[in-house]
């Protein structure tokens, strides 16, 4: 299941993330991702932090998202690393490594 928070105002937009990015949430993120597209939002916001996994199609998605201006945010160590991988901003030498462990 994926959570989608959207806050708008007339210049930005903040896209606020939970769950799982897989399957037909993907293409949930894809309709609403269109919407602020549409409406000429100027870099949104995409807020990954409550993130719990993310599909191959989710971070097709995501790097779509950021090609097209979408600044993405996210905190923790596997999401992260996704997002350095998608925007090619790997952590530097005084970043803390990026380590993921299974539950």
């Amino acid at each position: 299941m994926l959570k989608i928070t959207s806050e708008r105002t007339s210049d930005s937009a903040r896209l606020t993330l939970e769950g799982s990015l897989s399957g037909p949430w993907v293409t949930e993120l894809e309709r609403v991702w269109q919407q602020v597209k549409q409406a000429g939002t100027f870099a949104p916001v995409v807020e990954l932090t409550g993130i719990t996994f993310i599909a191959e199609d989710g971070r097709a998605l995501l790097t779509s998202m950021w090609r097209e201006g979408a600044v993405l945010i996210a905190n923790g160590c596997c999401t992260r690393h996704i997002v350095e991988q998608i925007t090619g901003t790997e952590a530097g030498p005084s970043a803390p490594s990026v380590r993921c462990e299974a539950n």
